[in-house]
């Protein structure tokens, strides 16, 4: 009899075990196919989200200065946003894809002018005597010059017009995404319920502490880093391309890199500097100069503006997820990765706080 019983019992806990296999297989072959219809999206969602929650305290104000009209509202954010964003860098690009079909054009046809050194080039340290030879010898006939790195310079021109054009690609992403967060930003309460649900689900009684930590960091992280990396970007675009720099929309797009990674722009705008020396009159290029130095100093007065108080990211947290998000998504990577990668340092920071009087209540105890 006892026999029979196991029988059955066996039978009934393979029945089982094979029903949740089933049930298990068909939830992980509804998500893997879910997970690739979205998968295009993820990215835009994430940084309309980010945008959404950095730029939810304008909203809020607008809201309020329009009496509770958040639609309104949103769509004077969205179309303030373009306006400012977008069609500056949308001109920075055109400027960028015109100077590196320029540029390519000119060495492959030998039309490129290239104007003669300034004597003052000699003086520049280490790299003046060779740096004035190579210039000269440049000036005076860059076919022969350009024959004699042809490989290279295909190679450049290809890479920078790739480059240029995914850029192109990167601004209508920030546009969606844009879109995308003025729509979070209406729907504000039904997103934040939805959000605090989840979370708390999965964190327990951590939850509403992790959403805090993580729309504090973001707001920081997006206004204090990549507020500020783009307003330098911008203001070094706009002095480049009055001063005729070629490839101005290139070298913004630099500085805009080198900002997000808390480096001073004037790593760039200073070589740039000493070579408008060369090239233009002393007023000019000492206005350039003086320019380039306060767009490089201004973080110093517009952090404090943006950075919220009590986040301390460390500069390499910031860095390796601005590469790692460039290498990742591109142009938009660039600013999602920064602010992710300061997000998780941030909740393991906080995760690593509470933990503390645990520990030391356990050693106390003992």
């Amino acid at each position: 009899m006892s026999q029979a019983n196991d029988t059955a019992d066996n039978r009934a806990f393979n029945r089982r075990v094979i029903d949740i296999t089933i049930k298990i297989g068909a939830i992980a072959l509804i998500s893997f196919w879910c997970f690739q219809i979205i998968s295009p999206f993820i990215l835009l969602v994430i940084w309309g989200a980010i945008l959404a929650v950095a730029l939810f305290p304008v909203h809020k104000k607008l809201t309020s200065l329009l009496k509770g009209k958040k639609s309104i509202a949103s769509a004077l954010i969205a179309i303030v946003g373009i306006s400012l964003i977008a069609l500056p860098a949308i001109q920075l690009s055109a400027s960028s894809i015109d100077s590196a079909q320029i540029l390519y054009t000119g060495l492959e046809e030998g039309t490129l002018k290239i104007p003669t050194p300034n004597e003052s080039v000699k003086e520049w340290p280490l790299i003046g005597e060779k740096t004035y030879a190579f210039w000269q010898s440049a000036s005076q006939d860059i076919t022969k010059v350009a024959s004699q790195y042809t490989d290279e310079i295909k190679s450049i021109s290809g890479s920078i017009l790739g480059a240029v054009a995914g850029i192109g690609g990167g601004i209508l992403q920030f546009i969606v995404s844009l879109i995308i967060g003025v729509v979070f930003m209406a729907k504000s309460e039904a997103c934040h319920r939805g959000v605090s649900a989840l979370m708390v689900r999965l964190m327990n009684e951590s939850g509403e502490r992790t959403i805090d930590t993580t729309i504090a960091t973001i707001r920081s992280v997006a206004t204090g880093v990549l507020g500020v990396a783009v307003i330098q970007s911008l203001l070094s675009g706009a002095g480049l391309m009055i001063a005729g720099i070629p490839a101005a929309g290139l070298w913004a797009i630099a500085i805009l890199m080198l900002a997000i990674a808390q480096l001073p722009p004037i790593l760039i705008l200073g070589p740039i500097a000493a070579y408008y020396f060369s090239v233009a009159d002393t007023t000019p290029a000492v206005i350039f100069l003086i320019f380039s130095i306060i767009v490089s100093s201004s973080d110093a007065f517009l952090k404090p503006m943006f950075l919220g108080r009590g986040m301390d990211i460390p500069m390499i947290v910031i860095l390796l997820g601005a590469i790692g998000g460039m290498l990742w998504a591109g142009i938009i990577g660039l600013f999602v990765g920064a602010v992710i990668l300061a997000i998780g340092y941030q909740l393991m920071m906080d995760w690593l706080a509470h933990n503390k009087p645990k520990e030391e209540a356990v050693k106390t105890s003992e």
